[in-house]
């Protein structure tokens, strides 16, 4: 039997939000999300994201992140935030639109005892080189987290080629 179970599979085109409810259970502790071919609408853009509660309510407080920007062109960078409304960068486009893509692994999301933390990395051709990034976030919030919410910066509309949600299984 695999350790991953595939528990949703989607996409997004042309929307200012995206939002899959109903991903994260008791069933599993540790959940696998994989981004492919992030498509900003045209412009260079971070593409984002923020957890849901039991609600439904996009949950826009509260987190902290940090990333490291490694760059095949020039220098790299970090991106942080002690009091963000998201955590920043799962994925990144600029005008070549395609081949991007993110990994990130979402711990404990639907424990109330807990914190929510996250970690990811991604890599995006760009028009002056290859981009990637490799970072971690927390919601300083105790909710029980069932979803997950995407947005780009700015306001244009974008479009996510699949999303894929696992849970995964850990053997004691």
């Amino acid at each position: 039997m695999s350790n991953l179970r595939l528990i949703n599979e989607t996409s997004f085109s042309s929307v200012a939000s995206a939002t899959i409810t109903d991903i994260f259970s008791a069933d599993f502790d540790v959940y696998k999300i994989t981004v492919t071919d992030y498509d900003a609408g045209g412009g260079s853009s971070n593409l984002s994201y923020r957890f849901v509660n039991s609600s439904g309510s996009v949950i826009a407080t509260d987190y902290d992140y940090a990333s490291a920007i490694i760059r095949s062109y020039g220098a790299d960078g970090e991106s942080k935030s002690t009091s963000g409304t998201y955590i920043d960068a799962i994925s990144y486009d600029d005008t070549l639109q395609k081949g991007n893509g993110s990994v990130a692994y979402v711990f404990n999301p639907f424990s109330s005892t807990s914190y929510t933390f996250s970690l990811w990395q991604n890599s995006s051709p760009s028009t002056v080189g290859t981009v990637g990034r490799k970072g971690i976030g927390v919601l300083h919030q105790l909710n029980s987290i069932t979803g997950i919410n995407f947005l780009r910066d700015g306001s244009a509309t974008f479009s996510l080629n699949s999303v894929k949600v696992y849970g995964l299984r850990v053997d004691s």
